[in-house]
């Protein structure tokens, strides 16, 4: 793990009913849990290990809209607004404050994308600043030379990852739900047509309103359903180092390396989109609609080993709701750092960043990031199963955006307008070509 991850107790007794069953204890699922709680439904949210143990425990903490694709821009947008609130609701500190990210680039043509975006973002009310050499210069004293240009996003900013999303889920609990570690969603019972209850491991829920936010978990389980969901999950490695190297900024993007300062003083070190492509059967099953991702994406990626095919959470094989699952075997997804990643990312923030050769390495790890054929996440319900809803794929970005899209799910179930438009989100857009619709950022 790449840092004690913050604990929160289990409810103590599982329902026999809820208006809304939630699959899954990330970000994005405790987010959806807590504002439907507020609201005064009853909530039960059930993770098969513990609150935030994978991809939300394990990303840089960045809650941004600089570079965000047009169809994610808005509901990044009012995620911040969201962020800035949880400390007052809950009582307690997830960590979050709008430090600003600073990007540095020599690259002409990355700044001129800068510059694009920038001018497209005004028209949306972002403001960003794009910084002459002088000033990316003296913004990035710390990499001690000059820098052509760069941009300066002032209200972003991050959280802290080991204590989001388990704070979150103690917000479900305050507001009347209820959350359930180690206790894993099996799969669905039906009655007419839609969604009658979920099955656990520890007894059935009945409900006529599931909302499945597991991550890279989510295609494996709607295959038991006979749905068709593209997911496809690449390893991320990154690492961290200890306190102690002063006049570094808070959050810094180069295309060297990346950088973000941790709550205990340390830094967290990583290569943006850097990752190792596990083969696994349901990839090869997708195989074909991920060639346009592959295709912007190659220079990022390397094949890596057969550690995704015996995790588990790409699996095609079916499983029985009365016998241990795939999830089961797996509470945890906690793949093996790749070394080769490790080291060049270390040795890249040292030459970026002097004052990092004087602090150790304080952890390393990796996660699985789960994306779709064109990186935007699949919200919404699911045509083919009434009262199921998907939330899933969110590509390496749900962490920032995880407070809206919990809010929109919240919209959703329960007939309110929604914060931001749920069209781009849609799961039914999948079927289609990805061709010319990937994610620009």
């Amino acid at each position: 793990m790449p840092a004690p991850l913050f604990e929160i107790e289990t409810s103590p007794t599982l329902p026999e009913s809820a208006d809304v069953v939630v699959i899954g204890g990330g970000i994005v699922g405790v987010c959806t849990g807590y504002y439907l709680a507020r609201r005064g439904l009853k909530v039960a949210l059930v993770e098969k290990g513990r609150i935030g143990a994978e991809q939300s425990s394990r990303n840089w903490g960045w809650c941004r809209q600089q570079n965000r694709d047009a169809r994610e821009l808005p509901m990044a947008t009012e995620s911040l607004a969201l962020w800035d609130r949880f400390a007052a609701e809950i009582g307690e500190d997830l960590g979050f404050r709008r430090c600003g990210l600073l990007y540095l680039s020599d690259d002409d043509a990355q700044l001129a994308g800068w510059a694009k975006w920038r001018d497209f973002a005004a028209g949306e009310g972002v403001v960003t600043q794009m910084l002459s050499s002088d000033e990316a210069s003296a913004r990035g004293s710390a990499t001690g030379k000059a820098w052509k240009g760069g941009v300066f996003s002032p209200t972003d900013g991050t959280a802290d990852p080991a204590r989001a999303a388990p704070v979150i889920a103690r917000g479900i609990i305050q507001a009347g739900g209820t959350v359930h570690q180690f206790c894993a969603a099996r799969g669905i019972e039906t009655a007419g047509g839609r969604v009658a209850a979920v099955v656990t491991e520890k007894g059935t829920i009945r409900t006529a309103t599931v909302v499945h936010a597991g991550g890279a978990w989510a295609s494996s389980f709607l295959n038991q359903l006979g749905i068709r969901f593209p997911q496809s999950s690449v390893r991320s490695s990154i690492l961290s180092v200890a306190p102690g190297a002063s006049g570094i900024p808070d959050a810094l993007h180069t295309t060297e390396v990346s950088v973000t300062r941790r709550s205990d003083g340390g830094y967290t070190l990583a290569i943006s989109g850097g990752a190792r492509v596990d083969p696994t059967p349901q990839q090869l099953r997708f195989a074909r609609q991920f060639i346009p991702m592959f295709l912007r994406r190659w220079r990022s990626l390397a094949i890596g080993g057969l550690e995704g095919w015996h995790a588990g959470h790409e699996t095609l094989a079916r499983w029985r709701l009365d016998a241990p699952t795939p999830m089961e075997a797996n509470r945890i997804l906690d793949p093996t750092p790749d070394p080769r990643q490790i080291a060049e990312t270390h040795a890249r923030a040292q030459r970026l960043l002097p004052a990092l050769k004087s602090v150790p390495v304080a952890a390393r790890w990796a996660g699985y990031i789960d994306s779709t054929p064109d990186g935007v996440p699949a919200i919404g319900e699911l045509g083919g199963l009434p009262g199921f809803i998907l939330a899933a794929g969110f590509s390496g970005h749900g962490f920032g955006i995880g407070p809206g899209a919990g809010h929109m799910i919240a919209d959703i179930v329960t007939g309110a307008k929604p914060i931001v438009d749920p069209a781009p989100y849609r799961p039914e857009r999948l079927e289609g070509s990805a061709f010319g619709k990937v994610a620009e950022f």
